[in-house]
């Protein structure tokens, strides 16, 4: 279900996102995307068993390790992971399964639309909100100049 209604409703109405697999080098697409969320108002939970914390938030070696409410679970590992995740982001009562680009896993995606959740999968929750809600010129994406010139060549 990744329809841009879908996408808008999920990111307008679930706040508390746990990003699996987050890293904590600020270099890695999950630690951007990650810091980007938090910067406009969601709350990220870090689970990665190899911190224990990142983004100024405690850090969780697993799903089942929160000892609070979560809506979204964003997925950054390999897709072969992403079953087992699917199922414990079932098991925590999460309310969205998002597999992030490049991570597609068909077993995960039945798993947690069998159990009723919201399945986005092979979208950057980071490209979404900014697509959405206005957010891509963040960093000079869109510098409002439409033009097909090319640029001239040097004589």
């Amino acid at each position: 279900m990744s329809d841009i209604r879908t996408l808008r409703q999920v990111l307008q109405n679930h706040r508390t996102i746990a990003v699996v697999g987050l890293s904590a080098d600020w270099f890695r697409p999950s630690y951007f995307a990650a810091k980007y969320m938090q910067e406009h108002g969601y709350r990220i939970i870090p689970v990665n068993p190899k911190y224990t914390e990142i983004l100024g938030e405690t850090c969780y070696p697993s799903l089942k390790d929160i000892p609070h409410s979560v809506d979204i679970v964003d997925v950054f590992r390999k897709p072969a992971d992403t079953p087992a995740i699917a199922q414990e982001a079932v098991n925590i009562g999460a309310k969205v399964f998002w597999l992030q680009l490049g991570v597609i896993n068909e077993d995960a995606q039945a798993i947690a639309h069998h159990a009723g959740l919201t399945v986005v999968v092979d979208r950057c929750v980071k490209i979404e909100h900014a697509r959405l809600f206005g957010g891509l010129g963040w960093f000079g994406v869109n510098t409002g100049v439409v033009s097909s010139r090319r640029p001239l060549a040097p004589h």
